[in-house]
């Protein structure tokens, strides 16, 4: 799959759909594991980390930023942008 870098200041202005991109449940729970690593990530060491996500018209793109908080719904990045959860396929890590 190839993913279209954007900025985390474009975040605000994408539509997310109201499914998930994760079929899978164990899919999902490496998800939310990798997310609560990159917020204790970001909050300790201000480490950025790749976000891999799809839009609501199927386009997958990728962030280079810091997540400062997460919950069950969604990522909150360095810049206040908010990401769904459902929407992300993966967090790679530097």
């Amino acid at each position: 799959m190839t993913y279209v870098t954007v900025e985390k200041e474009q975040i605000p202005t994408l539509k997310f759909a109201n499914t998930d991109v994760l079929t899978n449940l164990q899919e999902r729970k490496k998800r939310m594991h990798d997310v609560s690593r990159a917020t204790v990530l970001g909050n300790g060491y201000h480490g950025k980390v790749e976000i891999f996500f799809e839009t609501a018209d199927s386009e997958p793109k990728r962030v280079v930023t810091t997540i400062w908080d997460c919950d069950q719904e969604h990522l909150i990045l360095k810049s206040g942008a908010c990401i769904p959860v459902r929407s992300v396929y993966g967090v790679e890590f530097y």
